[in-house]
């Protein structure tokens, strides 16, 4: 069946040579959590924890795809996606975070690279999508700058492995949420609630960017990029108010500007001081840092699923030993006039646009943008063995447009991957939310392509 866009009859059109491509992670797909010497994740203890997951939910098993990799590989083919992003599962070439390779782990991706290859799909490998090694947390974790020191040390390991058949190489999967979601807000793992440990988490996570691309450069091969993935927000004031101006600029620095100021700027961003100044003294910065952290990409990943509205709201917490490092007095207010998905998150592809320009506008000298994540859940459902989400290819219609709008404008914007190929284990909504092109019986581990997969296929079929 051939599905065409519900918003005007005409596919979306991108530039001659534009990328197209779907995405996963590694913990949220692969399952075959102990198999082959792979050693536990802190995902693996969180979503263990009693409470911490929805439905104690947990990725054990979740898409199988460990076994399953030569069928999800096929479906890739069938989509005729140009690339493939997946991510490496650091526990399974490291098990404890350090010392020796786990051979039987490495050569899962040995296989999964040349899967892909013989198919025709170029692959495009996250060194870390979450999965921190439990070994390493137990020693502090990312709080600490020996855990981006064994991320380096990991990273050439995998490079010198697989660099003579990947050409793209991201460093890190959005390290916001591995900071602040997971140290800060302790809604995903390891579930720390912290100030000063958070924002120690997110520097030495920069720090371990700019460890590894030095590490995989030194021993370049044919040509490879390397860059890094930071999940971005367009925000705007909920008002005109003076206030919700000084909101917006919080929650821009702490969405953005935290890694991409350093990132792209070799700088760190005006007003972390002012903002967490009185939960943190920063002695986790070194003189060296800022270089490491900008140390030059040869492209940007950027994840986006909504913009934010940001609205003053004083913080409640008058224990500043209790104050997380998300606390900075703001809320979202999306507009009530914006459909929802069923995050529940805003849909407004021009959100997108708006940060494609703000990214333009913001930095000088910006590296190629890869649109490394996309998409939308929505509570899908088999009907005759097949699945209508017609409301997903709004979403993805849209959001295209909006990429080919910012492209108009000016921006270098090389590729976009749809999230995600597979339904999945969604983190701690567990197994809830739904975000495939394809969909999953996580009972039988059936696939079923749904409408938006075969409506993506023909929108990569009209640019081939």
């Amino acid at each position: 069946m051939r599905w065409r866009s519900d918003v005007t009859g005409q596919l979306p059109r991108l530039p001659k040579g534009f990328l197209f491509g779907a995405a996963t992670a590694s913990y949220q797909i692969e399952g075959a959590v102990d198999a082959d010497g792979r050693g536990p994740s802190i995902w693996d203890t969180f979503a263990h924890t009693p409470g911490a997951v929805a439905g104690g939910d947990t990725g054990d098993v979740a898409c199988d795809h460990y076994h399953r990799y030569a069928e999800d590989v096929e479906l890739l083919k069938q989509l005729g996606a140009g690339a493939y992003r997946f991510s490496i599962a650091w526990p399974r070439i490291q098990p404890d975070g350090k010392g020796g390779v786990n051979a039987a782990g490495l050569d899962f991706y040995q296989r999964l690279v040349d899967e892909l290859i013989d198919a025709g799909i170029t692959p495009m490998a996250t060194l870390y999508h979450w999965d921190l090694p439990q070994p390493l947390e137990d020693a502090g974790g990312w709080r600490e700058r020996d855990t981006a020191e064994r991320f380096a040390d990991y990273a050439a390991i995998v490079h010198e492995a697989l660099a003579d058949r990947v050409p793209y190489w991201i460093t890190l999967n959005e390290p916001f949420c591995s900071s602040f979601i997971g140290y800060a807000e302790g809604r995903h793992a390891p579930g720390a609630r912290e100030g000063h440990g958070a924002l120690a988490a997110a520097h030495h996570l920069l720090v371990a960017h700019g460890l590894a691309v030095r590490a995989m450069r030194a021993q370049r091969k044919n040509d490879e990029r390397f860059g890094i993935t930071l999940n971005m927000n367009h925000v705007t004031p909920a008002t005109d108010a003076p206030a919700d101006v000084a909101a917006a600029a919080r929650a821009e620095l702490l969405a953005n500007r935290v890694f991409s100021d350093p990132v792209l700027a070799g700088r760190y961003p005006e007003g972390e001081v002012e903002l967490w100044g009185e939960i943190s003294d920063f002695s986790f910065r070194r003189d060296g840092d800022l270089a490491l952290a900008h140390e030059p990409i040869d492209f940007l990943g950027v994840n986006n699923y909504f913009p934010q509205y940001a609205k003053d709201a004083p913080s409640q917490e008058p224990d500043l030993s209790r104050r997380v490092a998300t606390d900075i007095g703001v809320v979202d207010v999306p507009p009530g006039s914006l459909p929802q998905t069923a995050m529940p998150w805003p849909a407004e592809p021009d959100g997108l646009r708006r940060l494609l320009v703000w990214l333009r506008d913001t930095y000088r000298d910006l590296p190629p943008i890869y649109i490394t994540e996309n998409g939308a859940a929505y509570p899908d459902t088999v009907a005759d063995g097949a699945v209508d989400d017609r409301a997903r290819i709004g979403y993805l219609d849209g959001h295209l447009r909006a990429v080919g709008q910012a492209i108009e404008a000016g921006v270098d914007v090389r590729g976009y991957f749809c999230w995600s190929l597979l339904d999945n284990f969604e983190w701690a909504y567990g197994y809830a939310k739904r975000f495939g092109l394809i969909y999953v019986d996580y009972q039988t581990q059936q696939r079923i392509p749904k409408a938006s997969y075969h409506w993506y296929r023909q929108l990569i079929e009209q640019h081939a």
